[in-house]
């Protein structure tokens, strides 16, 4: 089971089967369906991936995955996998859309980071994001990611690898972060690229 997280604005916590009706309409949304995995699925398939959330990836604690809120509000999700795609681990979240703009994503990347510095103890962290996802890599590179390569998908489409390393200077991160040793973010967001990546069949 992940561990809480908090940040000025956000607390990160294990979904609750309670949670489902939240996550299906985060998962419903094309607006942020577009960006994740292979794009829109079903509302049965995004039924079926929460219910894999606490069958499998909580079960077998195969990675941290969190419900988002803001004020008790569910307004997205998080998680932090290992991930054969980039060799190392990848950050993934999605907001609701009447949370963008606010620099809540910024805030929310940034404890994940932290987290996966301090808890994991990790020395780089890296993103996938859809190239035509230019808001996700313009906060990426905000916040020290790097694009390092690219991946040509058989859709014809292309998926950008963004990296950030470990820099020592603690002054860097969040005033409520703990010492670090690596950092991640977002890209095409993922629940079920997370699932793959860790033998959890999707779909």
């Amino acid at each position: 089971m992940p561990p809480t997280l908090r940040s000025e604005r956000l607390h990160l916590e294990p979904y609750s089967p309670e949670d489902e009706e939240d996550f299906v309409a985060l998962f419903q949304d094309r607006r942020v369906s577009q960006w994740m995995g292979d794009g829109p699925s079903t509302e049965a398939e995004d039924r079926a991936l929460f219910g894999r959330i606490f069958t499998k990836v909580y079960a077998k604690d195969l990675f941290d995955v969190w419900a988002v809120r803001r004020d008790g509000r569910y307004v997205g999700h998080a998680e932090i996998k290992p991930s054969e795609e980039v060799q190392g681990h990848e950050i993934v979240y999605a907001l609701t859309p009447d949370a963008w703009g606010s620099g809540l994503g910024r805030e929310l990347a940034e404890t994940i980071v932290a987290h996966g510095f301090g808890t994991l103890g990790l020395t780089e962290v890296h993103a996938t994001v859809a190239a035509p996802n230019s808001a996700s890599l313009a906060l990426l590179e905000k916040i020290g990611f790097e694009h390092v390569r690219d991946i040509a998908e058989d859709d014809g489409s292309t998926t950008c690898v963004l990296t950030r390393r470990f820099v020592n200077r603690p002054h860097s991160l969040p005033a409520t972060a703990p010492p670090v040793t690596a950092v991640l973010v977002p890209g095409r967001f993922l629940c079920d690229r997370g699932f793959r990546a860790a033998g959890v069949t999707p779909r």
